[in-house]
């Protein structure tokens, strides 16, 4: 299969400067509408982190962090894959309390990635956490504020249509919330987490999907798709999915949940085969539960802003690198790559 697919009658409506101008439009508003949605404070945060933290996220599992020596300070450090573990020692530290949060702009490198229309190498996206009290600790709490983010998604899109009229992209508010399980039970036949969200997906493409528990075995004793074990509550997670018209698949925008507490982190730990973290101060902390409870996740911000443009690869809304045929695809089908 090629890595990269543009559809026969593809254009981009708007030139590349305008594109530049549009994403910059994108990024302020919806940060400002994420935070006015879930209550929440711009912080800076690291591009890196020590390897022995145990800050890093390990995705699912296989992917390299890009490593260096830090030879003044005498240490091992690697660029974070993302900041879900970051975020609560933040939290923490910088004393925030229940029903206020933080925000930050994570810029990443996932080496291992296969990269297509979708996927690159280079990852960006909203990284935010918010304290939950125990009693806030549940799918009601997740459902609000998926709700919450996909309105502010809904209000950025028809904000951006009237600085650019020439865009026709057209989103819902209304979310529909389904499990993994309940996806595999109804197409049994597809093998794939792709295949079964975007089939899916098509039947209710009018709808913002939230697919709710991912990263456990599901009847089948496969997961539907790969978690770390030691951030999501696989119990209360999940993924936000918009219909992508340009490219006629269901398209995740964030992945999300309430986050492990101790007894979470314990079982999936060993679940997972992970109980080497478990000496980790990370891992220390939250077992001991000496961090607040939490519920949050990224919003790919180059995901965002392919949707919102209409466009039908990521190269066109960030730089990075691709392979000789994405590029030749792309230049014959006169789509610049940034």
């Amino acid at each position: 299969m090629k890595k990269c697919y543009i559809p026969s009658d593809y254009s981009n409506p708007l030139s590349v400067y305008e594109t530049q101008c549009a994403i910059e439009f994108i990024k302020h508003n919806f940060q400002k509408n994420l935070c006015s949605a879930l209550n929440l404070l711009r912080v800076s945060a690291p591009l890196f982190v020590e390897e022995a933290s145990g800050l890093n996220d390990n995705l699912n599992g296989y992917e390299r962090p890009v490593s260096f020596d830090v030879p003044d300070v005498g240490t091992e450090a690697q660029v974070v894959h993302s900041l879900a573990k970051w975020k609560r020692y933040a939290l923490d530290r910088y004393d925030f309390r229940p029903g206020k949060g933080l925000v930050t702009d994570m810029n990443a490198i996932r080496r291992d990635e296969v990269v297509d229309n979708i996927h690159s190498v280079y990852v960006d996206q909203w990284d935010w956490e918010k304290v939950i009290t125990r009693e806030t600790r549940n799918l009601d709490t997740l459902k609000d504020v998926v709700q919450r983010i996909v309105n502010a998604v809904y209000v950025t899109c028809e904000t951006l249509k009237i600085e650019y009229p020439q865009l026709s992209v057209t989103l819902p508010r209304e979310v529909l919330f389904v499990t993994t399980q309940e996806l595999e039970d109804r197409f049994p036949e597809l093998t794939t987490a792709a295949a079964r969200e975007t089939a899916f997906h098509r039947e209710n493409r009018d709808k913002a999907i939230f697919l709710m528990q991912i990263g456990g075995a599901l009847r089948s004793g496969k997961p539907h798709d790969g978690r770390a074990p030691d951030y999501d509550d696989w119990s209360l997670n999940g993924d936000i999915l918009f219909w992508n018209d340009v490219l006629d698949r269901s398209f995740e925008v964030s992945s999300m949940g309430i986050r492990v507490d101790s007894a979470s982190l314990d079982a999936q730990l060993t679940i997972s085969g992970c109980d080497n973290r478990r000496e980790l101060p990370f891992h220390r902390a939250l077992l001991n539960d000496e961090l607040p409870l939490t519920i949050g996740g990224g919003i790919g911000q180059s995901r965002l802003c392919m949707l919102l443009l209409g466009c039908c690869h990521i190269g066109e809304v960030q730089s990075s690198v691709w392979d000789a045929e994405t590029v030749a695809t792309c230049s014959d089908a006169g789509v610049k790559l940034l």
